[in-house]
């Protein structure tokens, strides 16, 4: 079997496991998005979504986050963490995007990573959902599965992305990042993941492996 059509295999079964797969964050316009996604950096999508309800309640516009205190943004945002630093950055890169790209969140990696707390993750997410151009979203659960799946032994982020974005059909790459996260939520965990209950078992080499070790144990009892 070759990588591609291994790779269609698995996107075929998450696409069944998951079939209504979407962005975690919730979001109505591009800069509540890439606020989101600042907020989520070492902190539960859930906490987010529980936080940003009032927030964008109270800075409903672009221009609201780039002209308001630091005091006042903090207050909200302080269950997410790191606040003061997560609301700097809110500020200086809403301040950067009126200032350089006129108000409108920009449609390219090159230009959102210049902007403040903005990394190619997020980036890759903007372009994925917002503007539906080819993207591949490497996190955390993203970077265990697709290793634990056998197709990277990759430690650095960037590799991960452009490994998979080689191999991944460029309509779906979003998706699958998507749905990537909802099997590593629900299944793939880091810390005891429930290999029995996965639809990708047959085709993982971290469970062929565990699999295999289990047995070579059994055997030397």
């Amino acid at each position: 079997m070759t990588k591609e059509e291994f790779t269609l295999k698995i996107l075929l079964i998450l696409k069944n496991e998951y079939p209504n797969s979407a962005c975690a964050l919730i979001y109505n316009s591009p800069i509540q998005l890439m606020i989101a996604a600042r907020l989520s950096a070492q902190c539960t999508d859930i906490r987010v979504n529980a936080v940003t309800p009032a927030l964008f309640q109270r800075f409903k516009t672009i221009y609201d986050f780039a002209e308001c205190l630091p005091d006042e943004l903090e207050e909200y945002i302080f269950p997410c963490g790191l606040y003061k630093t997560k609301a700097k950055d809110i500020i200086d890169m809403c301040q950067m995007v009126i200032k350089d790209f006129d108000g409108m969140v920009p449609d390219s990696i090159k230009e959102l990573i210049t902007l403040p707390g903005v990394g190619r993750k997020t980036a890759n997410l903007i372009l994925g959902e917002i503007y539906g151009k080819p993207a591949v979203i490497v996190d955390t659960h993203f970077i265990r599965i697709t290793k634990r799946l056998g197709f990277h032994n990759i430690k650095d982020p960037l590799k991960i992305e452009i490994t998979m974005k080689d191999l991944l059909p460029e309509k779906d790459s979003t998706g699958f990042c998507h749905m990537v996260v909802m099997h590593g939520k629900a299944i793939c965990t880091a810390i005891d993941p429930k290999c029995s209950k996965c639809p990708l078992k047959e085709f993982c080499k971290y469970y062929k492996e565990t699999e295999k070790s289990k047995l070579s144990e059994r055997n030397t009892i």
